[in-house]
């Protein structure tokens, strides 16, 4: 079987943000072979992703069998090195990885997951991300609840809302997108104390290394991050200086699965938890179910409607089924935006 094409669009749907997210978005990669085959998979950067595809990867791939994955992935790694790296041409390396592993299994005729050695089937517990207050709908469907918060004078009494809105024995999380130093980040956390808050994420920029080596030895509560990360390798200064305890590699943007199962190896041998960004979506969450110690999956974009095979979030759990590949369903002729 041979690559005969490789296609990237960008669908955006009427509710996608009016901001970088949708702008430098998310994109979609097919890969065609000459079985009859497609794969699907999901990167980021926009029109300068779809741009890296179109201009440096298609050609690399084309006449390429599909299966050697990871041969690949160090050719594209390879052919983008001088202005890669990190950043917008990983994240289109990102969505052509995935759409080769979603090849490699449909091929198989198993769930990635099976391919993995796990199981599809399986409850997986879930969390979503709250950017308000959390309603009441939201406290019945989910087992734990991240709060995105801007500001840091007010994040005790939201968390304290929080509890009382969902309960003592939910999973409460912090997320502060980069927003803070040390200090401020320290003095949260006191003020925290007794709320069982599980962790802060991203109090500092992502590449304020130093700064993070200084907060995880003296901040009470775990530090999560990575979600800013490219490459297993990128995650490699993360890993041996436990600058996080919690490592969140987004797969549509590291580098695809296969830069995520390395973090998960390492993350294994070094004892830190690895919580993809937006797990529950299709991509991560056959990782999540095959290699995860303690799984919990974040809510995905909802505006991502245009992914078809999409397991729902039922009582705070998600469950694979047993299609093959990632179980995704694109109608490319209905895609919105790319007519």
């Amino acid at each position: 079987m041979k690559i005969t094409n490789v296609r990237a669009m960008q669908p955006i749907a009427d509710d996608s943000p009016p901001d970088w997210r949708t702008s430098l978005g998310q994109i979609l990669v097919a890969i065609d072979t000459d079985a009859g085959l497609t794969g699907y998979g999901v990167g980021g950067g926009g029109a300068a992703g779809i741009h890296v595809i179109q201009t440096v990867l298609r050609d690399l791939l084309l006449g390429k069998q599909p299966e050697a994955v990871e041969d690949l992935w160090q050719q594209m790694y390879s052919a983008t090195l001088a202005f890669g790296r990190k950043g917008l041409a990983i994240m289109a390396i990102s969505g052509v990885d995935l759409a080769l592993w979603d090849l490699r299994g449909k091929v198989a005729e198993q769930p990635i997951a099976e391919l993995l050695g796990g199981k599809v089937g399986e409850a997986i517990p879930t969390y979503i991300t709250v950017w308000d207050e959390v309603s009441p709908e939201q406290a019945a469907a989910h087992r734990a609840f991240k709060l995105h918060v801007e500001s840091a004078d007010d994040v005790a009494a939201l968390v304290n809302r929080t509890r009382e809105a969902v309960g003592p024995d939910r999973e409460v999380m912090i997320d502060a997108w980069m927003r803070w130093d040390i200090e401020t980040t320290l003095n949260v956390a006191a003020q925290l104390d007794g709320l069982d808050v599980g962790w802060i994420e991203e109090p500092l920029p992502a590449d304020d290394f130093d700064g993070y080596a200084e907060l995880v030895e003296r901040c009470p509560i775990p530090i999560a991050g990575g979600e800013h990360e490219f490459t297993a390798a990128g995650f490699r200064d993360i890993v041996e200086r436990k600058l996080h305890q919690v490592l969140q590699p987004d797969v549509c943007w590291v580098g695809g699965l296969t830069e995520l199962l390395k973090i998960y190896k390492m993350a294994a041998t070094a004892g830190l938890r690895v919580c993809p960004h937006r797990g529950a979506e299709l991509w991560s969450l056959h990782a999540i179910a095959a290699v995860d110690p303690h799984p919990l999956a974040e809510s995905g974009r909802p505006w991502m409607t245009w992914v078809g095979g999409q397991p729902p979030i039922v009582n705070g759990e998600i469950r694979l089924t047993d299609a093959p590949g990632f179980g995704v369903q694109i109608d490319e002729a209905n895609l919105p935006g790319c007519s």
